[in-house]
């Protein structure tokens, strides 16, 4: 372990790790099994294999167990993965109090903080939700979605004709721009910059292989030095805190009541005592706030264009149904465009944002599937297979925005965002900023991927992201009422 942490200074070595040669299928018995079963400790290979292409883990796990099966990480408790759409409407529809988040999410408190709604439960999560919500709906929707197409035509301007991009930097940047916006209220100033730039910085840190090996196998966090993954990690986190911890201490001195974004809206919030909302739980829920939203969006932003530009087909479609909006601004119409709504909902579906929601932990016994569980069992909803099942989505390695619009699936065959009480607060404004980015993008130009061979889809943050930098060309600027291209 000391060796490969004396090597492992690039993410790249954990793609070269999940290659290593598969166990018999009696020493893979031995990690893995049916819920039935005893569960053993996952092997390294195995831990390595989840940690870089947790895709193809899953596939192997419910092609041989099927849709329930238990797993133990090294040093942890064992954990049971549910994809079946019944088992699935048991734990999510399950009473209050009989789950909770935070106990079985502790790996992630050394980024996103001990009083994170992520990590919380009851009462005190439920009052964060009503809090964060509004911002996310309504009249304030309207303003975001002008800024989400202002800022996606400023990053188009360094578009030339006939030159190629990095399709990956492209997609993080409107996020990028807009979630701070969202989140902070950030506007010009030497602060605002700094925190925009350390907070990407912590973000691509974070959401990186390599990482997500330290927080599912808590031996490797050593501090190690600024040479070290976990000490850069804590170094930069530690950077970001300085930053949101000046703009708390400047708002508390010089309070705004008409500003709307997150970070206001908790400042004037009192809890039951009167007292005020702390510093260190603003802080905690402006980071996971950041956290959950900007790689999800910038990774299904990436995966949407690439499928667009795959498959000729889908683009015309698209492209067709684009031409029927005369006036941009109306972003509610665009919004509400059936195709391109389908396209993201497959985007989406195929490989989700969001693998797997937060892990549940059993407060009391409960049922699931007529099989009882105790109290203490640990329960986590499998989106990636549960989108990948055959019974309800033939073909389901095939990219199909048709589905959507010949069925409605019910939460518990499609659930990208989650579902029940956790549900992700933000999930109405992440799908608005994506179909608006693809509308804008889309409606001014005609792009070509340069290499078209398939790609791998590799773990990113809590998804799964291309396993290679994706190039796209511009070839033109798209003629509206037309589906060519007009080459300038």
């Amino acid at each position: 372990m000391r060796l490969l942490m004396r090597y492992a200074k690039e993410e790249r070595i954990l793609h070269k790790l999940s290659y290593l040669p598969s166990f018999t299928v009696s020493s893979f018995n031995q990690g893995l099994m049916k819920l039935t079963s005893a569960s053993h400790k996952l092997s390294f290979p195995k831990l390595l294999q989840w940690t870089n292409r947790p895709a193809d883990f899953l596939d192997t796990c419910t092609s041989r167990y099927g849709d329930i099966f238990t797993v133990q990480f090294p040093g942890g408790k064992p954990v049971t993965f549910v994809s079946h759409p019944k088992a699935l409407e048991d734990v999510l529809t399950a009473p209050l109090g009989t789950f909770t988040s935070g106990e079985g999410n502790e790996m992630f408190s050394p980024l996103m903080g001990n009083s994170s709604i992520m990590l919380l439960d009851g009462k005190p999560h439920q009052r964060l939700r009503k809090l964060i919500m509004p911002p996310f709906h309504g009249e304030r929707m309207r303003f975001y979605g002008q800024h989400i197409c202002e800022l996606t035509e400023q990053m188009m301007q360094s578009w030339t004709i006939g030159q190629s991009f990095d399709l990956r930097a492209c997609t993080e940047n409107v996020p990028v721009n807009v979630l701070p916006k969202v989140v902070f209220g950030l506007t010009e100033g030497e602060r605002s910059k700094q925190l925009h730039e350390k907070l990407l910085a912590l973000v691509n840190l974070s959401t990186s292989p390599l990482i997500a090996l330290h927080l599912f196998f808590p031996p490797l966090r050593k501090d190690l030095g600024a040479w070290s993954p976990w000490g850069r990690l804590l170094r930069l986190r530690d950077e970001v805190d300085q930053l949101i911890y000046a703009e708390i201490a400047q708002r508390r001195q010089q309070p705004e009541s008409e500003r709307t974004d997150i970070l206001s809206l908790l400042m004037l919030t009192h809890d039951e005592d009167g007292e005020p909302v702390s510093d260190q739980e603003l802080r905690d829920q402006l980071i996971s706030l950041l956290m959950a939203g900007f790689d999800t969006t910038s990774t299904a932003l990436t995966w949407a264009l690439y499928w667009i530009h795959k498959l000729p087909r889908v683009r015309e479609q698209l492209l067709e149904e684009l031409d029927t909006i005369n006036d941009f601004s109306d972003t509610r119409a665009i919004a509400q465009l059936p195709y391109l709504t389908a396209t993201c909902q497959e985007t989406l579906r195929i490989y989700p944002s969001i693998m797997l929601p937060f892990l549940r932990v059993a407060q009391t016994p409960f049922q699931m599937m007529g099989d009882e569980f105790s109290a203490g069992s640990r329960i986590w909803p499998n989106i990636y297979s549960a989108h990948h099942r055959r019974e309800v989505y033939p073909d389901p390695e095939q990219f199909k925005p048709e589905r959507f619009l010949e069925r409605q699936f019910s939460p518990y065959e499609y659930l990208p965002f989650g579902g029940g009480n956790r549900l992700c607060v933000g999930s109405a404004f992440a799908l608005f900023l994506i179909k608006l980015v693809l509308f804008t993008i889309l409606s001014r130009y005609q792009l070509t991927l340069v290499d078209p061979r398939p790609i791998h889809p590799i773990r990113h943050g809590p998804g799964l992201a291309p396993s290679r930098a994706l190039q796209m060309m511009v070839t033109g600027h798209h003629h509206r009422r037309s589906n060519v291209a007009v080459l300038t």
